[in-house]
């Protein structure tokens, strides 16, 4: 089967391609050695020729800075040895064609068969400019094709060129780019005596880089041996290969390219620019953006998620009064029932948060959030980079985590991960909206702004301000002299692809059922078992202590079946574990049940849903079946009869699950990257101890 690279510079819409030529038929794996992801597919070009497409990181040039741009490069020079291209589609940005066709023309030069899909022409339209793609296919002297993979354009016609190439109709052009061998003559001639089958080009990265290379002992010290000799200087090398290939460049662009005069054009891309990256008004209209996006969560989520509650309430009624008392009816009723409900609840804020966040991507915006907050994250010792990471993290703290490849500083990198997870992530929502409906009051101020929303908005707040003093303080402690830069490309504004959107809003919504909810019901059954068994007799002599008080007081029934809920789940499993961890947490305000809501969320922060729901149904008479869970928790008692679930305790479990690391997976994914556990180890203790210290401030300030 044919391998095929896809390379080009970010933005310039290679997943789209991959995803167009690739449909269904991909894999996600790692390059061997690194933590850079490998996305294969496959793809048919005509019956029964099939190729397998490799998409590589995106890069601007064959000369690497970051991690991810040296796996293209490594593949590129022929030295990964599980990828072996037999030709590569170079996707250039035709509204920026310039910048691109450095890159194009250093791919021409290494006499690998190309063809270059040429991408965001309706974009270069909308700037005036116009492409002569037959002129400039033929002043490259490689195949041009114009696509739009978003609509599913010209991929017919790329097929067929790449079907050409498999077939050996198309070869690498003989004549350089640019005259490489001029660049360094003596040394490019001895290198390729070294190594054959080299370009000249490919002998100037030789000479360069070889030091990453797998090569023999013996060919490293030939090679460097010739560098010596030649007085061979890379810098000097490099900087007169670019400004030679731009004089290129810049002839072939007159010949192929007309472009509108710039002191003319006024684009809206520069129009919206002067105000959303203003100094002032950049960061009042952010704070705006996202006010607007914790209001919309809460405000339109409220419809849906009251039909589910109310749906599964009647539902658990309906079906507790039709079974016979027995424990396989109450384990239907208070483990499966209320484990799938602490579930399907949060579903439509989960979808309505990860919608906002993909439009805003998708229109551009989520770049100009990176260079407005670039000089405060610089303060702390990130960067503008480093707030990709963490915005995403609003999502998911495991992909936010690994995104953090693309810095090229290795302490802005690291001080990334270690605070990353202090972004309140979907998973805290449940237990965000659960306890806000709990101690907060639905009440507007000023007359229009939601006083739950405020509180929700706080939180996150809360976490990105804390983010930015363990950063602060975590940068004296990590020393790096490696200088760091910050290189963003701002994206042209888009109107948002609604598709994409309602997609993305599905499978997240499917990930969050299917692989959070599987951890949810195991540990909902897993937590009615524990709470409904307990060692040795206690549970029977519970039963006998009770069925004695009823028959000696029968007008206290209904109060004495409480008081035995209470009792047994008490003495039970589940009773036990919560009991011996009360101690601890007793000075933040919680009960025995939190505590074992604490352990369990653990494996999952949104299981502390779940977890209530098993125990306040479990602990609940059969009278009290139909309530909500926000009811049975608002009429929970501590021993001396007052409230669990006052203001303080929740406003102290509000903030204990903004700082706390009750996430496995995002300590196995931090082990990943960093490839120690000591950075983990580090994460947990440190934020365990401050969501303790944080938590009983709270509480003691508002008890």
């Amino acid at each position: 089967m044919f391998q095929i690279g896809l390379v080009g510079n970010p933005n310039s819409g290679k997943s789209s391609l991959f995803n167009a030529l690739t449909g269904l038929n991909q894999k996600v794996g790692n390059f061997p050695g690194v933590t850079v992801d490998k996305k294969t597919g496959q793809s048919f070009l005509s019956e029964g020729l099939a190729a397998s497409i490799i998409d590589l990181p995106g890069t601007y040039s064959l000369y690497p800075r970051r991690g991810d741009e040296w796996v293209t490069y490594k593949v590129l020079m022929g030295q990964d040895p599980d990828v072996q291209l037999d030709m590569l589609i170079l996707l250039a940005d035709a509204s920026n064609l310039k910048r691109n066709l450095l890159f194009v023309s250093q791919i021409i030069d290494l006499k690998i068969p190309v063809v270059v899909a040429l991408t965001m022409m309706d974009l270069a339209r909308s700037k005036g400019i116009e492409i002569d793609i037959e002129g400039l296919e033929r002043e490259l002297g490689v195949p041009v094709v114009a696509v739009n993979p978003r609509k599913n354009k010209g991929i017919p016609a790329l097929k067929k060129v790449m079907e050409a190439m498999a077939k050996q109709q198309y070869k690498a052009p003989l004549r350089d780019f640019i005259g490489n061998r001029e660049l360094s003559p003596e040394a490019v001639d001895q290198v390729k005596e070294l190594v054959s089958g080299l370009s000249d080009y490919k002998a100037i990265h030789y000479l360069i880089n070889h030091e990453n290379f797998s090569l023999t002992d013996k060919l490293q010290a030939s090679i460097e041996a010739t560098e010596k000799n030649t007085q061979f200087n890379p810098t000097k090398t490099q900087a007169e290969e670019i400004m030679q290939r731009y004089v290129r460049i810049k002839g072939i662009m007159q010949q192929t390219i007309s472009e509108p005069d710039p002191l003319h054009k006024s684009l809206l891309t520069e129009k919206l620019d002067n105000l959303l990256i203003h100094r002032v008004w950049g960061y009042l209209i952010l704070l705006a953006v996202l006010f607007l996006l914790f209001q919309s969560v809460f405000l339109i989520a409220q419809y849906p998620m009251d039909a589910i509650e109310w749906s599964f309430g009647s539902f658990g009624s309906w079906v507790s009064g039709i079974l016979p008392n027995s424990w396989w009816s109450d384990l239907l009723v208070n483990g499966l029932i209320a484990g799938l409900s602490g579930i399907l609840v949060f579903v439509p804020q989960i979808m309505i948060l990860f919608g906002l966040i993909t439009i805003l991507e998708d229109t551009g915006y989520m770049a100009r959030i990176s260079f407005l907050t670039d000089k405060l994250m610089r303060k702390v010792g990130l960067n503008g980079k480093s707030v990709m990471p963490m915005i995403s993290a609003f999502a998911c703290a495991v992909p936010a985590i690994m995104s953090a490849r693309n810095i090229e500083n290795k302490k802005e990198r690291l001080l990334t991960i270690l605070v990353t997870p202090l972004m309140s992530c979907s998973a805290r929502l449940p237990v965000f909206t659960i306890l806000i409906a709990l101690v907060i009051p639905q009440e507007k101020v000023w007359g229009l702004v939601s006083l739950q929303g405020l509180v929700m908005m706080g939180l996150y707040l809360l976490g990105i301000v804390m983010a930015m003093l363990v950063a602060w303080v975590a940068k004296w402690f990590i020393h790096n002299k490696e200088k760091s830069f910050f290189i963003l490309e701002l994206p042209m504004y888009r109107a948002p692809r609604w598709k994409n959107i309602f997609t993305t809003m599905v499978q997240k919504a499917r990930i969050f059922v299917t692989d959070a909810g599987k951890v949810i019901m195991v540990i909902s059954l897993l937590l009615w078992a524990l709470s409904s068994y307990g060692p040795g007799d206690r549970m029977e002599k519970v039963e006998t202590e009770y069925a004695v008080l009823k028959k000696n007081q029968p007008d206290r029934v209904q109060e004495l079946d409480r008081e035995e809920s209470a009792a047994k789940l008490a003495n039970s499993y589940a009773g036990i574990l919560g009991k011996s961890l009360e101690p601890v947490i007793e000075p933040l305000g919680y009960d025995w049940k939190i505590g074992i809501a604490l352990i369990t969320s653990f494996a999952a922060r949104e299981v502390f849903v779940g977890t209530m729901a098993t125990l306040y149904s479990v602990g609940d008479s059969d009278d009290d079946s139909g309530l909500l869970l926000r009811e049975k928790m608002q009429l929970a008692r501590k021993r001396d009869g007052t409230p669990v679930y006052t203001l303080a305790t929740g406003l102290s479990l509000m903030v204990f699950y903004v700082l706390a690391m009750q996430c496995m997976s995002t300590l196995a994914v931090v082990k990943r990257e960093t490839r120690s556990w000591k950075w983990p180890v580090i994460q947990l203790v440190y934020m365990t101890a401050l969501a303790y210290l944080m938590s009983l401030l709270v509480y003691k300030i508002f008890v």
